[in-house]
């Protein structure tokens, strides 16, 4: 049996009900922070997206280090190295069969021959230009001889006083040959220097060309014989295709080829152009060095003859005037 209740001066006792966490009243207590469900709701929000973006971290770095590692370095280069042997015995193969005369090649009948016609002009051409060299060395030596007479000439004239008119002449004449035969040589080299840039450089620049053109061309044959010899053979599951890889190779080169020969061709066409124009012009300035030079040793010499006395009436001996 429960006891009774007092109602007056005594303690009532009552079961308190438990208290529910949900509850939206504030329980504040002595010593105790102020808490909210609300904000406790946004801790954990922010917690589970912060353990969403750390789970998620990795599945965006993934696929990066799948792609990473999907591209192998040594495989490329091994691939790389296996593509150039097999070209470079294509192509050893093809050029010594034609050095042999047991192989085919294609011959540009346009552009080949323009190529020989340029290599012989380009040997014409250095043999000129060192021979311009050679006078030009050979003239500078010249003049400075002649200039070393004429200083000699000169001594004389002033230790030789019956003689003064005539070494003064020689001395004069000699140093005036020696100061054109300068000038003429300064237009030698400048000749000789604008036919090296026109044969080292434009030509040699074409000839380097035409060397890439050649390498194309044998390349391009190589395959062309190699499909060749395939279009020969039987055709089954296991050459078809190899037949159809050596077509798409050979496609491949002629295209190649192709582009490489017009780019030479344009560029034989333009240095034929320009080849008659730097030849015209340097060869018209040193005609026109050489023959100032001879009209002004002409005019020098031509008035030095004139205060000259009469070689054939020579001065009077002093056994005569005795």
């Amino acid at each position: 049996m429960m006891e009774e209740a007092e109602p007056r001066g005594g303690v009532i006792e009552e079961d308190t009900p438990p208290q529910d966490t949900n509850s939206n009243y504030e329980h504040t207590t002595d010593g105790d922070a102020t808490s909210c469900p609300a904000v406790a709701m946004t801790a954990v929000a922010v917690e589970t997206s912060q353990s969403k973006d750390a789970a998620a971290t990795p599945q965006k770095r993934g696929p990066v280090v799948i792609r990473a590692n999907s591209k192998n370095p040594a495989s490329e280069n091994l691939e790389r190295v296996r593509q150039w042997s097999i070209t470079t015995y294509k192509c050893t193969r093809q050029a010594v069969s034609e050095r042999l005369g047991r192989g085919s090649r294609t011959v540009d009948l346009d552009l080949e021959p323009r190529l020989e016609l340029l290599k012989d002009d380009r040997q014409r051409y250095d043999g000129a230009t060192k021979l311009a060299q050679t006078l030009a060395n050979q003239l500078a030596q010249f003049s400075v001889t002649q200039k070393s007479l004429g200083d000699a000439f000169a001594e004389l004239s002033l230790k030789t006083p019956p003689l003064h008119v005539e070494f003064a002449v020689n001395a004069n004449a000699q140093r005036f040959l020696s100061k054109n035969g300068e000038t003429l040589t300064a237009s030698l080299n400048a000749f000789t220097s604008d036919m090296n840039t026109l044969i080292n450089k434009t030509i040699g620049d074409t000839m380097i060309n035409a060397k890439r053109y050649e390498a194309a061309r044998v390349e391009y044959d190589a395959y062309r014989v190699d499909l060749e010899e395939l279009n020969l053979g039987p055709r089954d599951a296991l050459t078809l295709p190899r037949l159809e890889r050596a077509q798409k190779d050979f496609q491949s080169q002629r295209e190649r080829y192709q582009r490489v020969r017009d780019d030479l061709s344009v560029k034989v066409r333009l240095l034929q152009e320009n080849k008659v124009k730097v030849l015209q012009q340097q060869l018209w300035l040193l005609h026109a060095a050489v023959a100032a030079h001879t009209a002004s040793c002409h005019a020098f010499l031509e008035q030095s003859r004139v205060p000259l006395g009469d070689p054939d009436s020579p001065p009077t001996s002093w056994l005569e005037e005795s």
